[in-house]
Parts: C-alpha cells; sequence; structure tokens
C-alpha cells in the first residue's frame, strides 16, 4: 500500500517483443515506461527532482514548481506535486499535442500554451520554439519566485534513470544487454542507463538516436530543425548530462520511419506508443541489422499513444 500516487512510480515491466524481433533481425527487449502514473517515463524524473529539492533545502512547502515541457515531464510534475500539495505551472508549446495540455490541467496544473516562431508547423517544435519556452519561463520564475524543476540541467534528471530504470533493466533482464538506443530529448535517460549499463558491464555498446535533418549531437548539419517526434530531438549541440566517453555512435532516424515502427509496434505487440517508441525501434532495428545482427538491444517505450490521438500518428 503506497502513501500516494507518487509511490506507483516506478519498476515498470521489461519484456521482449519476439515478432518486432523477427523484422529486425536480433532480439529487442522494451522498457514499458508508458505504464507509470502519468502515461511515461517522465514520472520518474519529476519524483526525483522533487524529492532531492526537498531534501536539499531548497523547495519549501507551499512554494510554486514551474517547468518548460513537452507534456510528459509536465504531467509528472503535476501528479507529484498534486500529492505534495506545490502549485504548478507548465510552459508548453502550441506546437504540442492537446492531449497533454488537458491532462495537465486535469491534475491541476496551470498551463501556458507559448505561440510558435513565425513559419514553425504544429506538431513540430523547434529549438527556435524552445527558446521562446525558456522566456516565458524565466518571467513566471522571476514574477512568482517559482522553484524551477529545470530537467535540462537537473541531475536529478540523470539520478532517476540511473538510480532507477537503468538498474531495474540490469535486474530484471536474463540475457547480456549489447546494446542500448535512445532517442534523445533532455539527454537523462541516455545518460543514466548508459552509466549503469557500462557500470555493469563495459562491452555493453549504447547509441544516441536523433533526427535525421537535425542531429545536432553528432555534429552534423542541421537542415531543418522541425520534425514530428515530440519530446526530443531539439537540435541542441551539447546536452549536460551526457558524457561522450558513453556514446559509442549516433543514429539518425525521420519521422515517416518513426511512425511505421511505432505502428508496427501496436499491431505486432499490442503495445500503443508514441512517436519516440518508433524513433527508438528504428535505431534499434537499424543496429540489429548491420553491426549487432542477431544480438540483444534494450529500447525504451517512453510514453503512451493516447497522449498523441489527435496527430497523425494515430
Amino acid at each position: 500500500m503506497y502513501p500516494s500516487v507518487a509511490g506507483a512510480i516506478g519498476n515498470t515491466p521489461l519484456v521482449d517483443l519476439p515478432k518486432i524481433s523477427e523484422l529486425a533481425g536480433g532480439r529487442i527487449i522494451a522498457k514499458l515506461e508508458y505504464l507509470n502514473p502519468g502515461g511515461s517515463k517522465k514520472d520518474r524524473v519529476a519524483r526525483q527532482i522533487i524529492e532531492d529539492a526537498e531534501r536539499e533545502g531548497v523547495l519549501q512547502p507551499g512554494r510554486t514548481v514551474v517547468e518548460v515541457t513537452s507534456g510528459n515531464t509536465g504531467t509528472g510534475l503535476a501528479i507529484v506535486c498534486a500529492t505534495k500539495g506545490y502549485p504548478f505551472v507548465a510552459i508548453m508549446s502550441q506546437g504540442n499535442s492537446v492531449e497533454r495540455t488537458r491532462m495537465m490541467s486535469a491534475l491541476g496544473a496551470e498551463v501556458i500554451i507559448v505561440p510558435q516562431c513565425t513559419g514553425s508547423i504544429h506538431g513540430q517544435v523547434s529549438g527556435a520554439d524552445l527558446a521562446l519556452l525558456e522566456e516565458e519561463c524565466a518571467r513566471i520564475v522571476r514574477e512568482r519566485n517559482a522553484f524551477r524543476a529545470n530537467q535540462f540541467y537537473s541531475t536529478s534528471n540523470f539520478r532517476a534513470h540511473y538510480l532507477h530504470t537503468g538498474r531495474e533493466i540490469l535486474a530484471d533482464a536474463s540475457c547480456t544487454l549489447d546494446v542500448f538506443c535512445d532517442f534523445v530529448g533532455t539527454g537523462g535517460t541516455f545518460a543514466g542507463c548508459a552509466a549503469a549499463f557500462k557500470e555493469a558491464d563495459p562491452l555493453t555498446r549504447c547509441y544516441i538516436a536523433e533526427p535525421e535533418n537535425a542531429p545536432a549531437l553528432s555534429g552534423g548539419c542541421i537542415t531543418d530543425s522541425r520534425h514530428r517526434i515530440q519530446g526530443g530531438g531539439y537540435a541542441i549541440r551539447e546536452l549536460p548530462m551526457i558524457r561522450r566517453e558513453q556514446v559509442d555512435g549516433f543514429i539518425q532516424v525521420n519521422d515517416a520511419d518513426a511512425i511505421e515502427w511505432s505502428r508496427k509496434l501496436a499491431r505486432l505487440e499490442g503495445i500503443f506508443a508514441g512517436f519516440s517508441a518508433g524513433a527508438n525501434l528504428t535505431a534499434a532495428a537499424r543496429l540489429l541489422g548491420s553491426d549487432f545482427h542477431g544480438k540483444t538491444c534494450v529500447v525504451i517505450i517512453p510514453d503512451s499513444g493516447l497522449k498523441y490521438m489527435s496527430t497523425d500518428l494515430w
């Protein structure tokens, strides 16, 4: 019996994907993070940020919490703040799916929607759009003396996945993890899991997936920072949590492939997930179809397809 729903965050199932694996040319196992209470892996980050801030004394009772979010971290923060009595303000781009806005509002959050840059396309949030969110967030923090969760820079983001997600996978896997790949947003999931995996077995290879037209982290040419894989690929050249020595390579994915693999995941394995799950599977299939043929790849299923019913994914 948990004292609140926050206790139900984490310890999500690890499952085999036999039909997807057959298509890919190796074995893919998946951590079902969409089964967290808020429907995404970001519940872990939200709880870690709030609990660490309380422990460090920087978040006092009743103080407002604010964060820039594509919707998943915001949902996690709305849940955790609701259980602990903190007012929460989510700063979100107009380009993100409306389901997440409505979910945060239902959970008691104040949601501020920021218009996209001129030329931006709904459903395709760019780095320039993100900059506008940061400006609005800074204003709210200043005016309300709010606590900024700051997921892009908070070490709690890394800790959530190093202490929990990665170690849970290692504890539950009954096989060697040859390779791990992850579509990067803040970098916390990749960094935390990669650190845990390489600590357990230095031979585990870890790859970052990023948008085909905006391969910023690999140092490639950014031809178009807009894409449909919500929650990541913001064309940011450096992410503080990612340690380059833990990155064994980069895989570029496009919208069409990510959508196709998300749909295959639903039809073949009964797992209803979002865009980034498809991006992760695209990268996994690419790896298992080449250097890691016949090997085992672990992926994260970051969030639920229910958060994208208004988009062309479904």
